[in-house]
């Protein structure tokens, strides 16, 4: 097995200096980390976790608690994991991945319990998060990406709704829309009081209302059938609507095929937007949506970045918040108004 002592002689530099470069310990010269970086690889040297943790009390690993989405794991949730895995890996962490359980604060003692983690990163936070509390009072360091009611003292980095709604509503009312629905995501996440869901459903009704347009809400379906329904209810009540705004993916394949049945085209009656779905997501779609793309990556990082400073430096200031706006992505299923037109 290749030892820390065969890779500082393979760079021709002292041991603590290749254990500095690889472990990020204090400060080594670019060159010098490069150097033992490359000696490392060349002997497939992977530094013992378990010895470093028991000399330095510290692991290097972080927790990415992400509970797993009814639908499972997709590529616009991934992008969140993958932008803080890049994050922590070029600080010198390592990130896991921890899907929680039913029970997410079993999950949490269990996981913190076994002293392997140096902090946690929480993802799908509600609004009363209780993971938030069992943390604090447990004394490990952790951030989220997404934010509680209050989040107070807490390093958060998190969507700007407000500003993805504005976003979003003059899109549509540039095109000449005068009536906006929205589809938010199952009533599940709002029995438990999950941030994005409420946070969007109050945000798209303040811009509406604050750009003059009539807006409907009070639908969340969370499935295809779901949102055929819901569209078929809306349409029903309210034949005169012409641009929908829909939080869930499978959802707005849903109301696609309803709107196909009623032998009708999108976006020539119907104009479609995608909110918290990635350009790349909207894209499998015919037409190809238009989105409110999420800052998933820069988020993901972001967050990394604010648990490992804190890490790092304990004494540092105020908590640091970020709120970044998702970017509009026009596709093909935005259009001005038919004249005169109602389902």
């Amino acid at each position: 097995m290749t030892s820390l002592r065969d890779v500082a002689e393979r760079a021709g530099v002292a041991v603590s200096t290749a254990s500095a470069a690889l472990n990020g310990t204090r400060p080594v010269a670019a060159a010098t980390r490069r150097r033992v970086e490359r000696a490392a690889a060349e002997l497939g040297y992977r530094p013992n976790l378990l010895a470093r943790g028991l000399q330095s009390k510290r692991t290097r690993i972080l927790a990415l608690l992400f509970p797993a989405p009814r639908s499972g794991f997709g590529l616009t949730e991934m992008q969140f994991a993958t932008g803080a895995a890049e994050a922590a890996g070029e600080l010198g962490y390592h990130l896991l991945l921890s899907p929680e359980s039913a029970d997410p604060i079993e999950e949490l003692r269990h996981l913190t319990g076994l002293g392997l983690v140096d902090g946690v990163l929480l993802m799908e936070v509600g609004l009363d998060d209780e993971r938030t509390a069992f943390l604090a009072e447990s004394g490990v360091p952790f951030a989220m990406i997404g934010r509680t009611r209050e989040p107070g003292g807490i390093d958060h980095a998190d969507i700007d709704f407000a500003a993805t709604a504005d976003a979003a509503v003059a899109h549509v009312a540039g095109l000449g829309h005068r009536k906006l629905a929205f589809f938010n995501l199952a009533e599940d996440t709002h029995a438990a009081r999950y941030g994005p869901a409420i946070r969007a459903g109050a945000e798209f009704e303040r811009a509406a209302k604050e750009a003059g347009l009539a807006y409907v809400g009070g639908y969340r379906p969370g499935s295809a059938e779901d949102g055929g329904k819901a569209f078929e209810d809306l349409i029903d009540a309210h034949p005169d609507v012409t641009a929908l705004a829909v939080m869930d993916d499978h959802a707005a394949a849903g109301v696609i095929a309803a709107v196909a049945r009623h032998g009708r085209r999108i976006p020539e009656d119907l104009t479609l937007l995608l909110v918290l779905s990635s350009a790349r997501v909207a894209g499998m779609f015919h037409p190809r949506l238009t989105t409110l793309e999420p800052p998933s990556t820069e988020l993901g990082r972001l967050g990394a970045r604010m648990l490992i400073g804190r890490l790092q430096d304990e004494s540092q200031g105020g908590p640091r918040a970020r709120l970044l706006p998702c970017r509009l992505v026009v596709g093909d299923s935005s259009a001005p108004p038919r004249e005169g037109g109602t389902w």
